[in-house]
């Protein structure tokens, strides 16, 4: 069981067969207990918590290619997940070390795929400033040509300007250089980045090397994606004192295992274990305080539910809506300021599919975009996570939150895919009304009919908003405080409507 929860609403899909069943919650037996407290545990949730990750070539299938244009809808779904705040973007991944700026003099390098564009900048800046975010931009570093990267980072700078540039991100998981190849050759044979005896000490210095000669600006780093490799992290942080973000990669699971018996394997049962959504949090807790300690900044900011782009009917179900939910929450207890979320086009876990008609932008919003959803509207910036104790099924998951109005919220998960649990609930003070909103779909698999409150996207939105009549419980409480039934792979969100003192 954990902690969280915070101001905001989350929107719940609700069948009538389903209210009824919490309308008699009050007679059925509980097999599970919350009691929400007033301490809170840990750090306020930073502004800007909630972003999205995405590659170099998916910015202009995403935004368009018009810099006069920018997809509205695009737009508005970025903004759902920041409300009020400016959004951290970050554009990087495996593009990273595979992008470069074609400028005069330079010779483009074997692994290089794609050129960053004029017209590439300008789409960039324009998103950027019509969503007023923060980007954390990739530069190449595998190629291991310093005129190349500082061309690089002076484009950046210069074509998308410094005000919208939260910091420049140096390479991409420099721990796997050595192991996984940076391109093949014209026969086919895999070429590494670096020699197989390349560790985070030369790394370390590479990156020095080349900070020296880049623009005076914020950096990134070591953005690696094995935390092996944070355990000299202070002395990483040591010899990089312009470095100001500090940041790690996650996924639970891995496309590439093939072990059907590994916790690493994709599967719905796997997603939806605590090893892979509380889990992910475990273990960077230290390097969170290292870096606040510095006065840095700690964000996962590449992260998703199965490395390798995903995995068909896993990774696209409502089961990622659960894991994701659950899996923020367990990031937000451990300090850090925030996660991007990674999608782009054609992974099994992206987020949503565009489409243009004529002038006109739509989107089919996926799964998991709902319950990054939930978490960003219980969690607005300054929201505290109170520490709760949980007891009964080992399948409902609990967090519980006061935002800075003193408004209380708690979130319960059902991660049982095929049970309904009741759960008896306690708040520190016992409320004149709670509001109850679910997030539900057909099943954990489903891959459509979700909803949030009775709302939702629909096959396709063009708005980026939510539609439908929202749903919501009035609930008053009984002699053992409330009774929720929580039907078999859904989440749902207590609001309560006046604040403790």
């Amino acid at each position: 069981m954990g902690v969280a929860l915070a101001g905001g609403l989350i929107f719940g899909t609700v069948g009538a067969d389903r209210l009824d069943d919490t309308a008699r919650a009050g007679v059925l037996h509980a097999d599970a207990s919350v009691n929400v407290e007033r301490a809170s545990v840990g750090r306020p949730v930073s502004a800007g918590f909630v972003g999205l990750s995405i590659e170099y070539p998916a910015v202009t299938v995403y935004a368009g290619s018009n810099p006069l244009a920018i997809n509205p809808v695009f737009e508005q779904l970025i903004r759902n997940l920041s409300p009020n705040q400016r959004p951290v973007l970050r554009i990087g991944g495996d593009s990273t070390d595979a992008t470069w700026w074609p400028g005069s003099h330079l010779v483009r390098p074997r692994g290089v795929k794609h050129s960053i564009s004029s017209r590439w900048l300008a789409v960039t800046r324009a998103l950027a400033q019509a969503i007023r975010g923060r980007l954390i931009l990739g530069v190449n570093l595998e190629a291991s040509q310093p005129p190349i990267a500082v061309a690089e980072a002076r484009a950046l700078l210069s074509g998308i300007g410094f005000r919208s540039v939260l910091a420049l991100e140096i390479g991409n998981e420099p721990n796997w250089y050595a192991t996984l190849p940076w391109y093949r050759s014209a026969g086919g044979r895999p070429v590494l980045g670096r020699p197989r005896t390349y560790d985070l000490r030369a790394f370390t210095a590479e990156f020095s090397a080349l900070r020296k000669r880049l623009p005076t600006v914020a950096l990134a780093g070591p953005t690696v994606g094995s935390l092996l490799w944070l355990q000299n992290l202070r002395r990483f942080l040591a010899a990089e004192q312009t470095l100001r973000v500090v940041t790690v990669h996650r996924y639970p699971l891995n496309r590439c295992v093939t072990t059907p018996g590994s916790p690493s394997y994709p599967t719905v049962a796997n997603m939806l274990s605590p090893s892979a959504s509380r889990g992910l949090a475990d273990g960077i807790t230290r390097y969170v305080t290292i870096a606040h300690h510095r006065g840095d900044t700690f964000r996962i900011d590449e992260m998703n539910s199965v490395a390798c782009g995903g995995k068909a009917r896993v990774s696209d179900t409502f089961a990622s809506a659960l894991w994701v939910l659950d899996a923020l929450f367990a990031v937000a207890r451990s300090g850090a300021d925030g996660v991007n979320i990674h999608t782009f086009p054609g992974a099994r876990y992206g987020l949503f599919t565009f489409h243009r008609a004529g002038a006109g932008w739509s989107a089919f919003v996926r799964p998991e975009y709902y319950g990054l959803l939930m978490f960003a509207q219980a969690t607005p910036p300054g929201s505290r996570l109170l520490s709760l104790a949980a007891t009964g099924s080992a399948k409902v998951r609990a967090w519980a939150t006061r935002a800075s109005d003193g408004r209380i919220r708690l979130v319960l998960i059902n991660d049982d895919v095929w049970h309904s649990h009741v759960v008896s609930v306690r708040l520190p003070e016992q409320a004149p009304t709670v509001a109850l909103e679910r997030l539900t779909a057909p099943s954990a698999w489903a891959r459509n009919g979700v909803a949030l409150g009775g709302q939702h996207f629909g096959a396709q939105t063009r708005t980026g908003n939510l539609r439908g009549a929202r749903l919501s419980q009035k609930l008053t409480a009984g002699p053992g405080g409330y009774r929720i039934t929580l039907p078999a792979a859904s989440a749902a969100l207590l609001t309560v409507s006046r604040s403790f003192s």
